[in-house]
């Protein structure tokens, strides 16, 4: 009889899933956005919502017409910029040369970071990046007092990164300095923690009913291996910790940007999170993570289209509260 053959079930990706080590997402990728002084922000999720805008999609069969699409507002509240650290591309990957902190006593000062930069001369072993934290406080559906602090990547000229690291050494930068709306940008965040769950939840497995009547399983996997290898195999799928893991969704358009929370903020405020006071985006679908988690932006680095500003027609503020 011929074997029957079929692909596995249950996705391997991201293995293996183990939980985040903080909140903070480290975005690791080396490719720039070209022309952008800076690679990225961050914000808090608020809630979701729902738009109607004008479909401007070039091969969509809608094309012109209003459509309603689900949409995600991310609170963006300034960044201030606490440092800037001037790294060496080595043979052995980045290494951190010196860096300058606008507190005194942490460190040197631009000057010397610029003294670096000359003695090196090679401007292609060199790059600096911004060491910006949020500021939680001014945000009333965080509570939280402690700031996030990260590091933000720059264009990758060093010459014209100093120049910008002087004017906003110790000032805050919005988010309307890094992005526009219209703009694509790739979302990274910490997933919404399910703790210990069984193999059919966490890897999607199809359920093997038992048969025995007094086996009391229903979810569970049949077999986890054979006679030989006398050992279970990392591919076998079991149970353990699901979600709180660090994602990337990419790709997410930027339908608006604006400063007033009243224009978005449902009646009586978004569930479990409370009123937007500060400066927000609002991204076509959804973002990984629960409410008031934080999320960083960055540019899209994959091929995506090119559009312009979207055409809100409406935005909904109906309340979240039930009836």
């Amino acid at each position: 009889m011929a074997k029957r053959h079929r692909p596995r079930r249950g996705s391997l990706a991201f293995s293996p899933r183990k939980r985040a080590r903080s909140e903070i997402c480290r975005i690791k990728r080396e490719e720039l956005a070209g022309g952008r002084k800076i690679q990225g922000f961050a914000g808090y999720k608020a809630g979701m919502t729902h738009v109607i805008l004008t479909d401007d999609r070039p091969h969509s069969l809608t094309k012109g017409t209003e459509v309603a699409f689900s949409a995600t507002i991310i609170e963006t509240p300034p960044m201030r910029v606490e440092g800037v650290r001037l790294y060496s591309n080595t043979y052995y990957g980045k290494r951190a040369v010196t860096e300058a902190w606008v507190r005194a006593g942490n460190g040197g000062d631009l000057g010397a970071i610029e003294e670096k930069i000359k003695r090196n001369g090679n401007e292609r072993a060199l790059s600096l990046h911004l060491i910006a934290s949020t500021l939680p406080e001014v945000v009333s559906g965080v509570p939280k007092k402690r700031h996030e602090l990260m590091e933000i990547k720059m264009s990758g000229n060093v010459e014209k990164d100093l120049e910008y690291a002087k004017k906003v050494f110790g000032k805050e930068l919005r988010v309307k300095d890094v992005v526009k709306e219209g703009d694509f940008v790739d979302v990274t965040a910490v997933t919404t923690g399910k703790g210990t769950q069984g193999p059919v939840k966490r890897w999607g497995v199809m359920t093997q009913i038992a048969k025995a009547a007094r086996s009391g399983r229903g979810r569970h996997v049949g077999a986890i291996g054979g006679w030989t290898p006398r050992r279970v195999r990392w591919r076998v799928p079991q149970f353990g910790q699901t979600g709180y893991q660090q994602r990337t969704e990419y790709n997410k358009r930027i339908l608006k940007i604006g400063d007033k929370g009243e224009e978005i903020t449902p009646d009586g405020g978004f569930l479990r999170y409370g009123i937007v006071r500060n400066e927000y985006i609002v991204l076509k679908g959804s973002v990984p993570g629960p409410k008031k988690r934080l999320v960083r932006i960055s540019h899209a680095i994959r091929v995506h289209p090119r559009m312009g500003i979207p055409e809100i027609v409406y935005i909904s503020k109906t309340s979240q509260q039930g009836r």
